[in-house]
């Protein structure tokens, strides 16, 4: 069976809200202040991934990727862009916008759990979406960009707490990549 992976930027206090200012918050942009080392190419590992999983996206954060990707051309930027995305929206969206996208049908648990029988699902972004997969014990892996910064304020990943198993750790310019599954 493959996974669902929830992959996030996040602060080391929790935050994963606003991490590149475009929500206009006044901590927002947290993830940005490291540089662009920081943040450019494969963030979180994907690897393989890219061109066998599927990436789950909320209406906001596909609308918000679909004007940032389409127009880039280094290698991680082509391979996102020719990955399978889908989108969980019920006032639709302009698929055309962004190479290789569709509506998820039905709800997204039921969908989510078909598509990661042969492949991996991976969340990206999507706060409310992480919301549900997390609340109902449907996240199989966490792929944390963890960012030197404490915003002090904004949504946190675990507003109420959790236990994670820690699987790798590895340093990434002055960030770290840390995989977790939930833990037991």
């Amino acid at each position: 069976m493959a996974r669902i992976i929830v992959a996030q930027f996040i602060t080391l206090d929790g935050v994963v809200e606003d991490p590149d200012g475009s929500g206009g918050t006044a901590f927002g942009g947290w993830a940005f202040r490291h540089g662009r080392d920081a943040v450019a190419g494969d963030k979180f590992g994907y690897g393989p991934v890219l061109q066998t999983g599927v990436f789950l996206f909320g209406r906001k954060t596909w609308e918000h990727f679909s004007t940032l990707w389409p127009g880039r051309n280094d290698p991680f930027a082509r391979a996102l862009n020719a990955a399978d995305k889908a989108v969980v929206t019920r006032s639709g969206v302009e698929l055309d916008r962004w190479q290789n996208s569709r509506v998820v049908s039905g709800e997204v648990l039921d969908w989510a759990q078909r598509e990661s029988v042969d492949r991996d699902v991976i969340i990206i972004g999507s706060s409310s979406l992480v919301d549900l997969f997390t609340g109902a014990g449907a996240v199989n892996e966490y792929r944390l960009r963890v960012f030197p910064t404490a915003a002090g304020d904004g949504r946190r990943l675990f507003p109420n707490g959790g236990r994670l198993d820690l699987v790798s750790i590895e340093r990434m310019g002055p960030t770290t990549l840390t995989i977790y599954t939930p833990g037991t």
